[in-house]
């Protein structure tokens, strides 16, 4: 048991804490409510929900872990949706963070105007909000889409594909899109990080022995900017789970076969055609939980870089 005293000392120390910096708490504040009501409150409420039986029109009515059993034992479409989720994730997060942090180590040697000009040609997807309708006319499944029209030129194939409606080619098409998509704010925090490393830290880890720029990179760089890194991979994580809006765009809603299906794919469907709040609410506490099971993975391997 926890001693009564040191519990009663602990609280008058955060107090004096609070109340010498005051000031400080007080400009943050603002942040910190719109923080809880529109992220901490919604998925909290999320979580409650998922265990009711909810149609938004009736009152919610409780049902236990009715919605988890059938997610995991009646649902096959969720399990689709997982897998494919999972693919998504796996492949495109891991490979989107390495090609952020090697484009912004390899753009952060080039002078203040180069550098400047292409951070804002490798951003420019991530602030273009539908930029990815692009690929519409790209991967168009005619003879008038440029990929077809480019392969058919050179004899490559007899007729049209249908990319985005063959299973064969939809995920890896998807692939290709989401990792276009995806060197947005992790970029840009990579970029800030590299500035702010202190230039005397390269010659010192000279005179210590460091021998090329992959090992300055391992032992210098990457120490010095964990926060940086720290948040690139929360953007990675939390883009390579959300996939949903590309995928019901560019192949629709539900794509052929369920071949890229995702959970977000099938929340939304539960959610905003079928109205199973509740149902839809368990479906996005299984995302949610396997976004923080990713994290807790990356910040693990983070403590070990320059070791």
């Amino acid at each position: 048991m926890s001693n009564p005293t040191l519990v009663h000392g602990k609280r008058q120390s955060l107090g004096k804490t609070i109340w010498k910096h005051r000031a400080s708490y007080l400009l943050m504040a603002p942040y910190f409510i719109l923080f809880f009501f529109f992220t901490v409150l919604p998925v909290l409420m999320a979580i409650g929900v998922s265990f009711t039986d909810w149609n938004m029109l009736e009152k919610p009515e409780f049902v236990g872990w009715q919605n988890y059993v059938k997610l995991l034992l009646d649902d096959e479409i969720f399990i689709i949706s997982l897998k494919n989720t999972l693919i998504f994730a796996v492949i495109t997060g891991p490979v989107s963070y390495m090609l952020c942090l090697l484009f912004a180590w390899i753009i952060n040697e080039f002078n203040r105007g180069m550098r400047t000009l292409l951070t804002l040609i490798f951003y420019a997807p991530s602030i273009c909000g539908n930029a990815y309708m692009v690929w519409n006319l790209i991967l168009t499944g005619d003879r008038y889409g440029y990929l077809n029209g480019i392969l058919l030129n050179l004899d490559i194939i007899n007729e049209p594909i249908l990319w985005m409606k063959t299973e064969q080619f939809v995920m890896p098409m998807l692939i290709i899109v989401q990792l276009w998509l995806s060197l947005g704010t992790g970029f840009l925090s990579f970029i800030a990080g590299l500035q702010t490393v202190d230039k005397s830290m390269y010659e010192a880890a000279a005179i210590d022995g460091i021998k090329n720029r992959w090992q300055e990179l391992w032992y210098v760089v990457l120490p010095s900017m964990q926060p940086q890194l720290l948040f690139g991979a929360v953007m990675s994580i939390s883009s390579a789970f959300s996939i949903g809006s590309v995928t019901e765009s560019l192949c629709g809603m539900p794509s052929t076969d369920y071949a890229v299906h995702t959970l977000v794919n099938h929340m939304t469907d539960y959610g905003y055609t079928r109205f199973e709040m509740g149902y839809a609410s368990a479906i996005a506490t299984v995302l949610f939980l396997l976004m923080i099971f990713c994290k807790s993975l990356f910040q693990k391997f983070l403590q070990k870089i320059g070791t």
